[in-house]
C-alpha cells in the first residue's frame, strides 16, 4: 500500500519547514507493493533494511520504516566509505515521513543508488533510487509505482492539483532532478493505490533525462496482468533478501 501524510501531518510540516514538504507520511504510513523476502543472511552485517555487502557497497533488501533514518546513520557512522547502495529488493515504506527524511539523508551524504539486473524498486522504494547522487539501472531491473491514499482514504485527484499534498511531491521529484517532476508524478498516480504501474529499466531511465520507451504497463492486485510479464525478483545468492 502507499499512503500520503494524514492531513495536519503535512499541513503543519509543509508550514514549518516548506522545503521538507515532500516527507509525506505518518507515523502509522505505509506505501508498498508486498512480496515475501527469503530471510537475512546471517553473515551480512544488518542495520534495519540496509545490508553491509563491503567497505563502499550497502545493499537495501526490505520496506523502509520509522527507525530507518536512524539505522542508516548508524551504517554510515560504522561504514563511512559506503558509496553506493545497491537497491535489490525495495518494496516500499512503512513510514512516509521517514522515508522521504532517508532521500534527502542519502542525496545529503552523496551516495549513489544502483538497480541490479533483477532488482526491484516499488512504492516508496522509488523515491530511494531517485534520491542518489548518481543513479544507475541494469537492464533486467523494474520499478512498480501507483497513486498514494492517505489515512482517510483519499487519493491525489480528491485534492486540488496546487494544494500542498500534491505539491510536496512535485517538490520533491525537483528537488531530486526527475527530469520532468510533474510529468513524473502524474504518472505514478495514473492508476490507483489498488493497483500497481510497472517500468522497465528504460521507462525510469526516460525520466532521468533519457529517450522514453515507451513500453510501461500496468497490472491489477493478485496477479491479473495487462500483458506484462510477471515480475522476476532478485536472486543474489547471498541469502538476504
Amino acid at each position: 500500500m502507499r499512503y500520503a501524510f494524514t492531513l495536519v501531518a503535512l499541513a503543519a510540516l509543509f508550514a514549518a519547514h516548506p522545503a521538507a514538504a515532500g516527507d509525506r507520511g505518518a507515523s502509522v504510513a505505509e506505501r508498498t507493493i508486498a512480496h515475501a523476502a527469503p530471510a537475512p543472511s546471517p553473515g551480512a552485517a544488518a542495520y534495519g533494511p540496509f545490508r553491509v555487502l563491503d567497505d563502499g557497497r550497502a545493499a537495501l533488501v526490505d520496506a523502509t520504516d520509522g527507525a530507518s533514518v536512524s539505522a542508516f546513520q548508524a551504517m554510515l557512522r560504522d561504514h563511512p566509505g559506503i558509496s553506493v547502495i545497491e537497491m535489490v529488493e525495495c518494496p516500499g515504506t512503512d513510514d512516509d515521513s521517514a522515508n522521504l527524511r532517508l532521500g534527502r539523508l542519502i542525496r545529503a551524504r552523496g551516495i549513489a543508488t544502483h538497480v541490479p539486473r533483477g532488482g526491484s524498486v516499488r512504492s516508496g522504494g522509488v523515491e530511494l533510487f531517485l534520491a542518489g547522487s548518481r543513479r544507475s539501472i541494469d537492464d533486467g531491473a523494474e520499478f512498480a509505482v501507483h497513486a498514494w491514499r492517505d489515512t482517510d482514504g483519499r487519493e491525489p485527484g480528491d485534492y486540488a492539483t496546487d494544494s500542498p499534498y500534491n505539491r510536496a511531491y512535485v517538490d520533491y521529484y525537483r528537488e531530486m532532478g526527475v527530469a520532468d517532476p510533474q510529468g513524473f508524478y502524474d504518472m505514478t498516480n495514473a492508476v490507483p493505490n489498488s493497483q500497481a504501474r510497472w517500468l522497465t529499466a528504460q521507462d525510469m531511465r526516460s525520466w532521468l533525462g533519457e529517450p522514453r520507451a515507451g513500453d510501461v504497463k500496468a497490472h491489477a492486485p493478485g496477479g491479473e496482468e495487462s500483458g506484462l510479464p510477471a515480475i522476476a525478483y532478485l536472486d543474489s545468492g547471498t541469502g538476504f533478501p
